[in-house]
């Protein structure tokens, strides 16, 4: 039995690495779902997944959660700028509990890249060297989801609004890293290896613009902005100014290559072709154009 624990059993990504972890035929008994409320694990307790309850910033209790803990997804925390803190304390705690290796959510590029996102994964990545556990990096790009919030705006008024030139990129689902996450915790030889996660298909935002008009029969252009003006249009569209920071920031980044890659490592570790960008945004536009009908 190897018994393999999720950090952010909750999340998006979590839930959907933990879906594709029981799919796959890992018994639900030798899951263990590491989450903060134990009332949004209910689903994962009925179905027979071992629920831990232990927060980022609670370093006895993860010790607690990893006990027995044989292989670990360490899913990065949510908290911009801590964390780099709450990394620590779980590795921390899995160095305390004997855990023997660690796969971490990572951002493509981290060793390289000037995002805002970057810093505090490579300071994790940093860590996780030096700890001596054996561990996998999981540099996931751009999700395909991260445009949903500006989908409404998009159809609505027919533009599609950004910072990243004409640079291409390469985005992919979040289930389909979720699958990647799932394939390296159940799967041999990973050790060591520090994958550059990205889509098959790599496109510029107007090409984006263009697949969002295919799909929703609307005409949708690509503007370009500058960082700080597309930054307030994302404000405007009604994103917290923190995260409408981080996107536009990223936008910049990505007019600098920074969420591109050509390794095909996530189409390899998933086993087949990634998710296509217009079959991805099938049905949040189909939801969008029901609302807004």
């Amino acid at each position: 039995m190897t018994r393999l624990a999720i950090t952010g059993a909750t999340g998006n990504l979590g839930r959907l690495v933990i879906a594709h972890l029981l799919e796959g035929g890992t018994a639900p008994s030798d899951i263990v779902a590491i989450v903060r409320d134990v009332d949004k694990a209910a689903p994962l307790a009925t179905s027979g997944v071992q629920v831990r309850v232990a927060d980022y910033t609670d370093p006895s209790a993860l010790v607690t959660a990893l006990t027995g803990v044989d292989r670990l997804l360490l899913i990065s925390s949510s908290e911009v700028g801590q964390r780099a803190l709450h990394h620590g304390n779980v590795i921390s705690a899995a160095l305390e509990a004997e855990v023997p290796y660690v796969a971490y959510t990572s951002v493509l590029r981290a060793d390289e890249s000037d995002l805002q996102l970057a810093g505090e994964h490579r300071t994790t990545e940093e860590l996780l060297r030096a700890s001596g556990i054996a561990f996998t990096l999981l540099r996931n790009g751009w999700y395909i989801e991260n445009y949903e919030g500006t989908l409404g705006a998009a159809l609505e008024h027919g533009a599609l609004f950004g910072a990243g030139g004409d640079t291409k990129f390469a985005p992919a689902t979040r289930d389909d890293f979720a699958a990647a996450a799932a394939a390296v915790l159940v799967g041999a030889d990973h050790e060591g290896a520090t994958y550059e996660l990205g889509g098959d298909e790599r496109v510029s935002l107007a090409e984006l613009a263009e697949i969002i008009a295919d799909v929703s029969g609307t005409e949708v252009v690509y503007t370009d902005l500058p960082e700080a003006e597309y930054a307030q249009v994302l404000e405007g569209a009604g994103l917290p100014a923190a995260f409408a920071s981080i996107l536009a920031d990223s936008d910049a980044g990505l007019a600098k290559g920074h969420l591109d890659t050509t390794s095909g490592d996530l189409s390899r570790l998933i086993g087949r072709p990634t998710q296509s960008i217009r079959t991805a945004l099938i049905a949040p536009i189909a939801q969008l154009e029901l609302e807004l009908a």
